[in-house]
């Protein structure tokens, strides 16, 4: 079954480029505009490609993991798993949140002082601020340099940045919310948000679909991608009761710990990150089929 797959890899490989790869990609692109790959083209695709290449005529259930995945794969999943936990619950918490950590700093004034429209524009005005400043370009300089720096150390480099910014931000989070020294919050604020797009927010989605052998990938990529998600709802969540203020909560919630606090704990959550990502292995350069030892049987002797 191994030959057959990395037979088929390899004619991937030699194949010309032609039109119909040009068509693939044309097709594939209008999945951002239209949704059609994830509404039609997964699940057919997915579907014919069980038929063809793993079907087993003796069994009448889906397939497992292999019994020996854990012990040659574990760390690796270990690894995709957790940092994109992580990443999602500081990611997540600092994006949706964004128009309530401005209005407590008081970058958007207070509701009451302006009409809904007013307010709506003020809030999409400093949204639109952070992404073309840190979040936009944050995903071009990984593009530019992920095959210069490598996955691993560009990992490794947004965690511990977006460690030391959120610290930033949280150390001395009682002058920064001070009138006229806002500029500073969200400068630092905004460099939190460049450098999880260069890093962890882009190399989260790519490393699980290169480390893991072909027939696990898809599987590999989804029990990391659910566990990013699982994150993304407890930092949702969480951040939302968390930064309650201490004395005065708002109308309907418990007391917090307060947004400094929080801060604090979002700087923590990156740091595990950062402590979690030593296990990523570096996939720069290297061939799908090297990087997952496809072509390696159990007794570590290569096919």
């Amino acid at each position: 079954m191994a030959t057959e797959q990395l037979n088929v890899l390899k004619a991937l490989d030699v194949a010309k480029t032609q039109l119909y790869h040009f068509k693939a990609v044309v097709i594939a692109g209008m999945g951002f505009f239209t949704d059609a790959y994830d509404l039609f083209c997964i699940a057919l695709v997915t579907k014919l490609l069980g038929r063809i290449y793993y079907t087993d005529p003796a069994l009448n259930e889906p397939g497992h993991l292999p019994a020996n995945f854990m012990k040659r794969h574990g760390v690796h999943l270990l690894a995709t798993t957790s940092t994109w936990f992580l990443l999602d619950v500081a990611f997540y918490s600092q994006n949706l949140f964004q128009k309530d950590i401005f209005t407590k700093i008081g970058w958007i004034p207070p509701a009451k002082t302006m009409n809904a429209l007013e307010e709506l524009y003020r809030i999409a005005r400093a949204q639109a601020l952070i992404a073309l400043c840190g979040t936009v370009p944050g995903y071009w300089f990984t593009v530019a340099f992920i095959d210069i720096i490598g996955r691993f150390w560009i990992q490794l480099m947004g965690f511990t940045m977006m460690t030391i910014f959120m610290l930033a931000i949280a150390i001395p989070y009682d002058y920064l919310v001070k009138p006229g020294h806002h500029t500073g919050f969200v400068v630092l604020y905004g460099l939190t948000f460049f450098f999880a797009n260069f890093g962890p927010n882009s190399t989260t989605f790519i490393v699980p679909a290169e480390i893991f052998p072909a027939r696990l990938r898809s599987t590999c990529h989804g029990i990391s991608a659910a566990t990013g998600k699982a994150g993304a709802i407890i930092g949702a969540f969480g951040f939302l009761y968390a930064s309650q203020d201490q004395k005065k909560p708002e109308t309907g919630y418990s007391r917090g710990i307060g947004m400094r606090n929080a801060l604090f704990v979002l700087a923590g959550t990156n740091f595990l990150g950062l402590l979690f990502s030593l296990l990523v292995p570096e996939s720069k350069g290297k061939s799908l089929e090297e990087l997952s030892k496809e072509n390696v049987g159990d007794d570590g002797i290569e096919a």
